[in-house]
């Protein structure tokens, strides 16, 4: 049995709603036994329980909290249950979510409440999905009539977005899907986001890489969004002439823990596949680190910006430069980039700012 834990989440009037039908259709026909934690902010509102019914917002958010790890703990008991190969278990919301709507101390005073890390929590899902609001890009369609819980303005679900970002932006499997094209192009994309996480066969989104000017990190660290972490990477010696990697990613006081590797997809490509690893697990297969390639060390940003999602690398090696990453649907699109970035060329597909180049310069 292989049952994978997924998080669909965004902002208010983001098309998540309609995105979790066509999960449900798309996988279904790939042999997936798909499974819907629904979205408990919702449940508890409608029902008279919210923060601004109960005592203290922090009250409502440790009720909250709890009733969300029971329910998925309930589920994910069902499909362990279940006589089927593959399951597919999508939570409306996660955990992190509720971030958004809380102070650091709040948080905290959640996280003790439950008795869990932002590491535990985070590392509960395999992979985390965010839709964009309709409220940046697609005002037109911003609409309350689907939800009878939804209550922000646009320019509340603009910051409520963002925030929602921030607080994911740790998970090492995040992907934001904007509203660059049309609403079905945008469901198009999710179903593929979610199939390659899944290892499945599918077009996958078209990678960009950018060299870029060295950027003012103090200026970098202050912008709303922005999440900071330090990361290793390590070559694995090869097994039948199959690349493997380690990656270890820190942030704050927490360290999460991957291994990555590519297989061929019966098109005749090739996929590549990431699987989380336990501390454990990371540290065993280091003894099969490759000597010829020191690991690769960088600081990662991730950054939103118009609705779109880059991921900005910083390597101790360069004093002068770094690289920008970011992933398109269509080879057309039009991209606006940070304003607070100087871009200098595209270097996608040349062979020396690779990562198998880079090592080199470690």
């Amino acid at each position: 049995m292989r049952i994978r834990k997924i998080v669909i989440t965004g902002g208010p009037s983001a098309g998540k709603t309609t995105g979790l039908t066509w999960i449900q259709n798309a996988f279904s026909k790939l042999g997936y036994t798909v499974l819907f934690v629904p979205e408990t902010a919702t449940e508890l509102i409608s029902g008279g329980v919210a923060p601004w019914t109960c005592g203290t917002n922090l009250d409502y958010q440790k009720g909250q909290m709890r009733l969300q790890l029971e329910k998925e703990k309930v589920f994910e008991r069902a499909a362990r249950s279940m006589n089927a190969e593959k399951i597919l278990l999508v939570c409306d919301r996660g955990a992190m979510d509720n971030r958004a709507y809380m102070d650091e101390g709040e948080f905290a005073a959640v996280l003790a409440d439950v008795g869990m890390t932002e590491k535990q929590l985070v590392e509960s899902y395999g992979a985390v999905f965010h839709m964009v609001t309709a409220a940046k890009g697609a005002e037109e369609f911003y609409t309350f009539e689907n939800n009878a819980a939804r209550y922000e303005s646009v320019k509340e679900a603009q910051d409520l977005d963002d925030r929602l970002i921030k607080a994911w932006s740790g998970h090492p499997y995040h992907r934001v899907i904007g509203n660059d094209r049309d609403f079905s192009a945008k469901l198009q994309r999710l179903i593929a986001e979610i199939r390659s996480f899944l290892g499945e066969p599918d077009l996958l989104g078209i990678k960009r890489r950018y060299l870029i000017e060295y950027p003012d990190i103090g200026l970098l660290e202050s912008l709303p969004g922005c999440r900071k972490a330090e990361m290793v990477q390590t070559w694995l010696l090869s097994r039948r002439g199959e690349e493997q990697r380690l990656r270890e990613r820190r942030e704050k006081e927490s360290s999460y823990y991957y291994r990555s590797y590519k297989r061929p997809a019966p098109d005749g490509t090739q996929i590549e596949v990431e699987e989380p690893l336990t501390r454990e697990e990371y540290g065993d297969l280091l003894l099969e680190a490759d000597p010829a390639k020191r690991p690769l060390r960088k600081t990662r940003y991730g950054l939103t910006y118009d609705g779109r999602y880059f991921e900005l690398d910083v390597y101790p090696f360069w004093q002068d430069k770094a690289l920008l990453n970011h992933e398109l649907r269509t080879e057309d699109e039009e991209i606006c980039f940070p304003p607070e970035l100087k871009l200098l060329r595209d270097v996608t597909g040349d062979a020396n700012y690779k990562s198998s180049a880079l090592v080199l310069l470690a």
